[in-house]
């Protein structure tokens, strides 16, 4: 019975990683951008969501709404606040950018923190659910929530990959994270593909935020878990590599879960972690990556 349970804890809380990771290396393999502000914006739309219901008291639909444009409005101001002017300075080497905007995106990451905790605390929120009660899975009794996180996280990876490959821009999108130049040279413009893939991510990490803060809760010392999370599981994955993200996001939930039933929840994060020490010594270019 413990198995079946680590199994379908395992596979709730993998499929939320998998989102999280989505949006996480989409951005990486079109722009190059190690954003390490992802936490602080899931941890906004889970906030933002709560404060809805507890605060504003809408329903659970419409704080939901709002936690996902918070996450949308928040990613796209820290493409055009943080990352394109970097990108854009003639002031910065070309071969020093990328450092630049890592650093730029984890003290914005570290400000969106602190803000979250000056306005709200940094006390645990947890979303009211969309769905309650329990449902029986082979004898297991599961909150319907649970279920539900990985129903919506399934459906929009689902809509990630029929954009990617069903449409026009979706193609563009693709095209972009393997040759920038030639899809230039197409007659696209590079700042609109960049616009299109931040607002994809943004909303992907708002959907990922605002389940988070359903079926674990959240708070503002959330942040640093989560970016760190979701950069292991790109690392671990192979950078660029979306199938890798998702497969390693498997490996990286169900080792938690594992851990968090058979050891201490305390220790869940540790085994990833060594996982990826190893990996990086072994296939620096992750489980599925070409790079």
């Amino acid at each position: 019975m413990l198995a079946l349970q680590i199994l379908i804890d395992g596979f709730a809380i993998s499929a939320l990683y998998a989102l999280g990771a989505m949006g996480f290396t989409l951005i990486f393999g079109v722009s190059g951008v190690l954003n390490l502000s992802h936490g602080a914006i899931m941890v906004a739309a889970a906030v933002a969501a709560w404060a809805c219901g507890s605060l504003l008291h809408l329903n659970g639909y419409a704080g939901s709404l709002v936690g996902l444009a918070t996450a949308l409005v928040v990613a796209l101001a820290t493409y055009f606040l943080v990352v394109q002017p970097i990108q854009r300075s003639r002031r910065i080497a070309n071969e020093e950018k990328e450092i630049f905007i890592l650093t730029a995106t984890l003290l914005w990451g570290i400000m969106l923190e602190e803000l979250i905790a000056y306005f709200f605390t940094n006390n645990a929120k947890t979303v009211l659910p969309l769905v309650e009660g329990v449902v029986g899975i082979l004898g297991v009794r599961t909150p319907r929530n649970e279920v539900f996180t990985a129903l919506v996280c399934w459906i929009a990876i689902g809509g990630l990959w029929a954009f990617v490959n069903r449409t026009r821009m979706g193609k563009v999108v693709l095209a972009a994270s393997m040759n920038p130049r030639g899809v230039t040279l197409l007659g696209h413009e590079l700042t609109r593909v960049y616009v299109v893939v931040w607002a994809i991510y943004g909303i992907l990490a708002g959907i990922a935020g605002v389940l988070l803060g359903m079926f674990l809760g959240v708070s503002s010392y959330s942040v640093g878990p989560l970016t760190a999370s979701a950069f292991s599981i790109v690392v671990l994955g192979g950078l660029g590599s979306v199938s890798g993200s998702l497969l390693a996001a498997f490996v990286v939930g169900y080792l938690e879960t594992l851990t968090a039933y058979l050891v201490s929840p305390a220790y869940r994060s540790i085994p990833a972690l060594l996982l990826l020490v190893a990996v990086i010594y072994v296939r620096p270019q992750g489980l599925l990556g070409r790079r």
